[in-house]
């Protein structure tokens, strides 16, 4: 049985590996075909193009097809020894089904650690390369989340109101820093322009005028430049869908600390992001399962069967996943349960195909 298992283990690494490498060349060929014009438009060079974009994209896309590369690998080589009544002699000499479930569940498991590392610590990285490319030579649409209009709340007793922030030079512009005490407000300062200094971490603010508040009496105070000692980054007001992509998972976590902090909107959204991209390589056990448990009868209709079956179980999984996020960006749901409920979902489909399985 355990030359079994690594003959299960190491065949089906080997054919994800080679689905991966097909999936990959074909989404480069596509999205090369959609977005050349763009490139030449926009005068990307073809070291550029590489380079930033399609390397960067290499390990997202490794990442997002995994699960498809390693569904049809188990559907394809379970269907094989199906095909050459391999399983049933695997059954006859005492074998159950349950125990030879075992080597997929534990190819998932592998390629599933493997992946969530990858997106935890390498993927985040390369993300924030290719975006910057996407922003500058492909014509995508403004992913910024707050265009004007910025409420932050810099402590219990601070908030900050900004009509527009550049995030291109870190500067914001007609500021109104607004400083309670108790339920009166104790000092208002308003600026035309503040700006993000990297060297020293703070903000400046040009020519402020003050305003502070006296036994009902208005004192006021202006000078040419004020250092604002706020607890708030630049970061906390360009936000955009991919910020969340482009950060590790303990800097992900922090983010959203951060936005909760600040009691800035939408928060939601970013948090179902994050559980969605823990959750996700748990689709990978998820799809082992289901490959086996539909391979591992002999069916009508062979390789068509498996390979309508994987493409259809795929589709709507990735349409269940797709579908509820925006129910949990939205707030609908519960951001957790809108990232694990498809692979809940699937994972009970998974183990009732399986009992259900001819033994």
């Amino acid at each position: 049985m355990k030359k079994l298992d690594r003959y299960i283990f190491f065949r089906i690494l080997v054919l994800t590996v080679f689905m991966l490498a097909v999936l990959i060349c074909i989404f480069i060929l596509i999205d090369f075909s959609e977005n050349s014009d763009d490139f030449a438009d926009k005068g990307a060079t073809f070291a550029q193009i590489w380079n930033q974009y399609y390397f960067n994209y290499i390990p997202e896309m490794v990442r997002l097809v995994t699960p498809l590369a390693v569904f049809t690998a188990c559907l394809f080589l379970t269907g094989q020894m199906t095909e050459r009544l391999e399983i049933t002699a695997i059954k006859a000499s005492g074998i159950s089904l349950y125990r030879l479930v075992v080597p997929y569940l534990l190819i998932g498991i592998f390629l599933a650690g493997m992946i969530s590392y990858l997106d935890a610590y390498i993927i985040p990285e390369a993300n924030s390369e290719r975006i910057d490319f996407e922003q500058e030579f492909l014509s995508s649409g403004n992913e910024r989340i707050d265009r004007g209009g910025i409420f932050r709340q810099d402590s219990d007793s601070t908030v900050i109101e900004i009509n527009f922030f550049d995030p291109n030079t870190n500067t914001a512009y007609r500021v109104f820093l607004t400083e309670f005490n108790g339920n009166e407000i104790e000092r208002i300062t308003q600026g035309s322009r503040m700006m993000w200094v990297d060297s020293t971490s703070h903000w400046v603010i040009d020519r402020p005028t003050t305003r502070i508040m006296r036994d009902k009496e208005v004192e006021v105070i202006t000078s040419e430049r004020k250092v604002f000692d706020i607890n708030i980054l630049p970061r906390d007001l360009a936000r955009r869908t991919s910020d969340i992509y482009q950060l590790t998972y303990p800097k992900a976590f922090q983010y959203i600390q951060s936005i909760e902090r600040i009691g800035a909107g939408g928060i939601s959204l970013p948090k179902v992001q994050l559980y969605g991209r823990i959750t996700y390589p748990l689709s990978i056990i998820v799809v082992c399962l289901i490959g086996f448990a539909l391979a591992a009868d002999k069916r009508k209709g062979g390789k068509g069967f498996y390979i309508a079956a994987g493409l259809g179980i795929s589709f709507i999984y990735l349409v269940l996943m797709k579908v509820i996020e925006p129910f949990g960006a939205a707030g609908t749901l519960s951001p957790m349960f809108a990232a694990v409920f498809p692979h809940a979902f699937f994972l009970i489909i998974g183990i009732l195909l399986l009992l259900f399985t001819r033994k």
